[in-house]
């Protein structure tokens, strides 16, 4: 028997806001929206974009508010509090030669080493000299435009770095905390009574970025330094790693001293750790696993690259599409007319436990994730081009989950979130993948979603937007539709699938099966099966018995108190970030050792292994 890993709580913040108690969904399906729930979700919007707080949060927004809150989320136009894609800034490498020679004065401090052969160099005094020389490489500060003007950001207003002390932290680990953070405070439970419960060594965190904190206080500071004339820091290069993510949140958020680990895997690397955590918890390693993903990638080099390898919808085939005005808002297009995905930035947090512990708790039941599926291509032409793979993961997560829920569940109650990067390549593939296995199955109409149409391509936690989204599904009911395309593209294959240009809604408790698709450069395919809560709970009442899920909604009362204080103070912009920097640190000559087991100072006893696992070998 295996344990069944449960999501218990999430969070995370992408370009529609807070993901915790399904805000972020919300802003997705708000036409769909009643009166109340729509003036909640954007009174909510306001609050974390700065516009109303406090004791002015809460209420009807006035319509140039609404509007504020609605033109500063999603993908739009990329804002310049990144970069002024218009005129970026950059080096031009220029020779300047002269028959006479040029003669300039400069500080000494600034004099290269060695001095070039045919430099003469006169001491002026007080640290200045002149020098006289007969040409001269230099590097010209100019500025041209990058050919990428849409980008899924964060909330205009929201600076995850503002609301904690992130001194030198690169924006994609500023994402983790705050994310991380949100995640652990709707849970509803104390932290520490996880711990007491689940044992120190029964944790696990698995996240990590795909293409590590590329901006100057990472990774791109430290490869900038020497051609800036500036020096490396001590942080830059520590804080650029992809195992960051995970790292930080062990050490500031949860003061883990559990398992740890940072699967990268292209743009499957949010289901990369996911599949890590259920594999944990499956095999009884832990009883809570904490999965996670942040990337931060609107910066210039990253969009120069993408661009370069003709990726990313760019302003002049956009203009294809859109004859007149280019309309931003619509430029990541899956299924439809399009010519490449958009970049956005996102971070997101699932935290499961096994169903025993999930009922102990009293922890609020948001669905399980059954299994995750990971097939390579095998032979590639193209690094980036799709492969086999994706078959497989599809066909073998189906098939699984027809065996856990039945026929008649795949069949007609269940739904796909694609990948749905928005690429011409992408849209024909992923499709034939989805149509050719629905047809194998039996499938007729087969639901398909596309939430990049929205957020754009959160490359690492692109998957978890996708999970996110799916567990908003179960609670509402609406299936957001692709509302950035007029139609389908005639290449698409959809004999037996609905591709929705509308949100459309069902009854939440008719919809049993979520299947998450990612397909990432390199080959790293994933596909995850989440089940709804509704089933999950009947599945629990089958394994624990009725008296057991009884006793659990008791204890489940006072958790989602806890839990809607937090989503009612965050809704005010109070998130109070969870940033626990040199606190609780243990004192390693208080603890305690035996050949049985360790104990560190206020956590429970990790008890040593003691048996052999090889016994039949030996």
């Amino acid at each position: 028997m295996q344990r069944l890993p449960v999501i218990t709580a999430f969070g995370g913040f992408n370009p529609a806001g807070r993901s915790s108690f399904h805000r972020g969904y919300r802003r997705l399906v708000l036409d769909k929206l009643g009166e109340a729930e729509r003036v909640d979700t954007l009174s909510d919007l306001a609050a974390l974009m700065g516009l109303r707080r406090g004791a002015e949060a809460g209420g009807a927004l006035d319509a140039a508010l609404e509007q504020q809150v609605l033109d500063g989320t999603l993908v739009r136009e990329l804002e310049q509090r990144f970069y002024d894609y218009r005129k970026c800034h950059f080096h031009q490498p220029a020779e300047l030669s002269s028959s006479d020679g040029f003669t300039f004065e400069m500080s000494a401090r600034q004099l290269p080493e060695p001095l070039p052969a045919d430099w003469q160099v006169e001491s002026l005094g007080e640290g200045r000299v002149r020098v006289r020389t007969g040409g001269l490489s230099v590097m010209l500060d100019s500025y041209r435009e990058i050919p990428v003007a849409s980008a899924g950001q964060l909330p205009t207003g929201f600076e995850p770095g503002d609301l904690y002390n992130s001194r030198f932290h690169p924006r994609g680990l500023q994402l983790a905390i705050l994310g991380a953070s949100d995640a652990v405070q709707a849970l509803g439970i104390d932290w520490e009574a996880v711990v007491a419960a689940a044992g120190p060594d029964k944790i696990s965190v698995y996240a990590s970025s795909a293409m590590s904190q590329l901006d100057p206080y990472g990774n791109g500071g430290l490869l900038q330094s020497r051609l800036r004339g500036n020096r490396v820091s001590s942080k830059q290069l520590a804080l650029g790693l992809t195992s960051m993510p995970a790292d930080f949140v062990n050490a500031y958020v949860l003061g883990s001293v559990g398992t740890t680990g940072a699967v990268a895997g292209a743009c499957a690397t949010y289901l990369y750790n996911l599949r890590a955590a259920v594999e944990d918890i499956r095999a009884g390693r832990a009883r809570v696993a904490v999965v996670g993903a942040a990337e931060a990638p609107l910066v210039p080099e990253v969009v120069d690259g993408y661009t370069t390898m003709g990726a990313l919808a760019n302003i002049d085939n956009l203009r294809k599409i859109f004859p007149g005005e280019i309309d931003y808002r619509r430029a990541s297009r899956p299924f439809g007319e399009n010519c490449g995905f958009t970049l956005g930035e996102g971070t997101q947090w699932a935290i499961l436990m096994d169903d025993a512990l999930a009922l102990e708790l009293g922890a609020s039941i948001h669905g399980a994730v059954a299994n995750v599926f990971v097939n390579a291509d095998g032979t590639k032409k193209s690094i980036s081009a799709p492969g086999p793979g994706n078959y497989l993961t599809v066909a073998r997560a189906m098939a699984e989950a027809r065996a856990i829920v039945g026929e008649e569940s795949l069949r007609r109650r269940s739904f796909v979130q694609a990948h749905g990067s928005s690429t011409p390549q992408n849209r024909v593939t992923e499709s034939a993948i989805f149509d050719r296995l629905a047809g194998a199955f039996g499938i007729e109409q087969w639901p398909i979603c596309a939430v990049k149409a929205y957020l754009g391509h959160t490359v690492a936690a692109a998957s978890g937007d996708q999970l996110i989204t799916s567990l908003g599904i179960f609670d509402r009911g609406i299936l957001p539709g692709i509302t950035t395309i007029d139609r389908v593209a005639d290449d698409v294959h959809h004999q037996n699938l609905d591709i929705s240009l509308q949100h459309s809604e069902r009854d939440a408790n008719s919809l049993d099966v979520a299947f998450l698709n990612s397909k990432g450069f390199g080959g790293n395919n994933a596909t995850a099966t989440v089940l709804a809560p509704h089933l999950v709970q009947r599945m629990l009442a089958k394994r624990h018995g009725e008296n057991a899920v009884t006793a659990y909604r008791k204890r489940n009362e006072a958790v989602s108190e806890q839990a809607q204080a937090y989503d009612t103070r965050a809704s005010r912009g109070d998130l109070q970030a969870i940033y626990r920097f040199g606190e609780g640190l243990v004192d390693e000559g208080e603890i305690e050792m035996s050949v049985d087991q360790v104990t560190l100072p206020g956590l429970p006893s990790v008890e040593l292994p003691n048996t052999n696992p090889f016994d039949d070998m030996v």
